[in-house]
């Protein structure tokens, strides 16, 4: 522990890395020492996944924030997105023990202030991470021994999503839902409790070693399990929640997957219908149809940086109803401005449960647009290759650039963004286009100077 590095582990809005090489319980108690100093909490809450390293993770944070006089409050199993209603709920600074979709060695922290405010590398991260780099090797002495408790927000959790929702109404539908092994097998169950719904659970068994499939339905390979199973069944849709259950992804009654912007666009209609011009956030790779659809319904679209800090801080900065990202986060005005997919998949049973029209039918309203999807290219010069795509069109009359988040280029048919990861040597390609064949021109184009070994 005292040689640990903590460049590898503390990432922009969580800590995260292999249990226990790089993230150990000795390394975690002083993550919870550190946590309640830069909080001043007097009493925090503490949750985990399903993870085998879990427990004991969040159990040396509480130890560590208790050794420095805080009380704990242990939640045990839950979802991310269960975490921030107990922060919300109970008003304290809380911590998420999970790493989300990544492999069965990884784990992490997400951490947030009272009311799910976000905990990030501007908003507490780096000093907590500063004071722990103070703190290895020279041990935790004890300033006030705080205590521990233990507290059930499963039931509460669940009433408070449902209340949220008017799904009085609606007529039966048939929903298969994938856990993938991971939080939702332990949500779902008491969310859809009493609703007109035939739930057809899918790997619903807490197992951290996720042995159908990862815990991932960002990646096409990881749904093809709830496409066949919806078919067969005969579903009216179905739902796939990641690791910690705060991402849904959604896939229609042919077994088709449905893009995160034509939920995003389903529940900003709704929203809206709501809170009439109300703010809209949405991210710069979500689709065109996004703010298209929420200036239809009489909103305001902000768009802002891709990543969950930064959609929290246009929440609060704006007031916005809800927001939206590409990778399926659902950020709610209702739930403390934080993000749960659990709220978003009971907005898309109200609005099918609501018509005698079948999914796909119903989102043909928010899907304008042909989009090429997340592209990854391992490039060791991120700031070079990025130049060369704005070289090769920068002596276009018809695009314009902005630099809000990475690169982006925008032509009246197609836009295009490339950004570089946080974390690994990868640059992120995002194209959208008018139609196919002009998306994959644009695509194919962008990745060719990407990936050149040359100068484009």
């Amino acid at each position: 522990m005292a040689d640990a590095d903590l460049s590898q582990l503390v990432k922009a809005y969580d800590v995260r890395g292999v249990y226990p090489d790089q993230l150990d319980e000795g390394l975690a108690e002083l993550f919870g020492a550190a946590f309640a100093e830069v909080t001043a909490a007097r009493e925090i809450v503490v949750g985990h996944d399903m993870r085998p390293s879990s427990p004991a993770l969040s159990a040396a944070f509480a130890r560590g924030a208790t050794a420095r006089g805080a009380d704990a409050v242990l939640i045990g199993l839950c979802s991310t997105d269960q975490l921030y209603y107990a922060s919300g709920s109970l008003g304290l600074p809380g911590a998420m023990f999970t790493a989300s979709h990544n492999p069965a060695r990884y784990n992490g922290i997400k951490m947030c202030r009272a009311g799910a405010a976000p905990v990030g590398q501007d908003t507490g991260l780096a000093d907590i991470r500063a004071r722990v780099e103070e703190a290895l090797g020279t041990g935790l002495p004890a300033s006030r021994t705080g205590r521990i408790t233990t507290r059930d927000t499963l039931a509460s959790y669940a009433a408070y999503l449902r209340g949220l929702v008017d799904l009085g109404s609606i007529r039966p539908l048939k929903v298969v839902v994938d856990a993938g092994n991971g939080m939702a097998g332990h949500t779902v169950p008491t969310v859809f409790e009493g609703l007109p719904v035939d739930l057809v659970p899918l790997y619903f068994e807490l197992d951290g070693t996720f042995p159908n499939h990862e815990a991932n339905p960002l990646d096409p390979k990881n749904l093809v399990d709830l496409q066949a199973r919806v078919r067969a069944e005969g579903a009216d849709l179905g739902l796939a929640f990641d690791g910690d259950a705060d991402r849904c992804f959604v896939v229609d009654e042919r077994g088709e997957g449905v893009s995160p912007s034509a939920v995003t666009g389903l529940v900003a209609a709704r929203e809206l219908a709501r809170h009439p011009g109300a703010t809209v956030i949405h991210n710069l790779i979500t689709s065109w149809a996004v703010p298209e659809v929420v200036r239809e319904h009489g909103g305001t679209p902000v768009r802002t940086r891709v990543g969950h800090s930064f959609i929290k801080q246009e929440m609060a900065r704006t007031g916005a109803v809800f927001g939206g990202e590409h990778s399926a986060h659902y950020y709610f005005k209702d739930f403390w401005n934080a993000d749960t997919g659990m709220l978003a998949a009971l907005h898309v049973l109200a609005a099918l449960g609501a018509t005698d029209r079948p999914l796909s039918e119903l989102l043909g309203a928010y899907q304008r647009y042909t989009g090429s999807g997340e592209i990854n290219s391992t490039v060791a010069d991120q700031p070079g290759r990025t130049a060369a795509v704005r070289a090769r069109y920068a002596d276009r009359d018809d695009v314009a650039f902005d630099e809000l988040d990475g690169l982006t280029v925008t032509s009246k048919d197609w836009w295009l963004n490339v950004r570089a990861s946080n974390t690994e040597p990868l640059l992120r390609l995002n194209v959208e286009a008018r139609d196919a064949a002009t998306m994959a021109a644009v695509r194919d184009e962008a990745l060719a100077v990407i990936r050149a070994d040359a100068p484009a």
